[in-house]
């Protein structure tokens, strides 16, 4: 991925790797299916406010909105219109904005593979000439905590490419102490314990 893959791996790769790949870094890691559409969402809504990089709400956006059937186990039944509200206020959505991604992802998904998430396959036609966003310098250091716990490794050109989850990300958002988005999600009711488990040890493979 260019966008959250941008600087060079910390894990040994040869010499050439650079010139084989055009003078561009390798990729210093691949994201999940589930991962990738959180990071098409955060791109659009960085894009959205005129944002000069992808913030970590911006990302955690894009995992609620695209990805709450997944990590929504984190929290308990009785928390989900605590934990949205939560999240829609780190994101710095309005409720009507929200509410409304919600229902045009919901409405998309349940409409059949072939038109699934048409909103994000059109941003992503619209945004092919435009310069890639650039994580910023929060979100740059929770991926580099997320490749070094990532549970599964891809090879690519001799190299062993860490593979981001989901929970991995989240995990490591959470792990970042200093900043206010963890201390909010951890008294948010966040089964922390958890999480863990699911990203370090995954009952399944992680497909990139």
């Amino acid at each position: 991925m260019k966008l959250f893959g941008g600087k060079e791996s910390a894990r040994p790769s040869g010499r050439g790797d650079a010139a084989k790949t055009g003078g561009e870094p390798p990729a210093a890691h691949r994201l999940t299916l589930e991962l990738k559409r959180a990071e098409t969402f955060a791109t659009m809504l960085a894009r959205s406010r005129s944002g000069q990089a992808i913030e970590i709400s911006d990302l955690l956006a894009g995992m609620y909105i695209c990805n709450w059937d997944r990590i929504e186990q984190y929290w308990g039944e009785s928390k989900r219109d605590e934990v949205e509200d939560l999240l829609r206020r780190v994101c710095q959505i309005s409720p009507q904005r929200w509410h409304s991604w919600i229902e045009v992802y919901d409405r998309q998904r349940h409409a059949g593979e072939g038109s699934r998430w048409n909103p994000l396959r059109q941003f992503k036609r619209k945004a092919g000439d435009e310069k890639p966003l650039q994580p910023s310098a929060a979100l740059a250091t929770v991926l580099a905590q997320a490749e070094e716990i990532a549970p599964a490794y891809d090879r690519s050109g001799g190299r062993s490419v860490p593979v981001l989850t989901t929970e991995c990300v989240l995990l490591s958002i959470v792990r970042n102490l200093n900043s206010e988005i963890s201390r909010r999600l951890v008294a948010s009711g966040l089964d922390v314990k958890h999480l863990e488990k699911d990203a370090l040890l995954p009952r399944h493979p992680p497909r990139a």
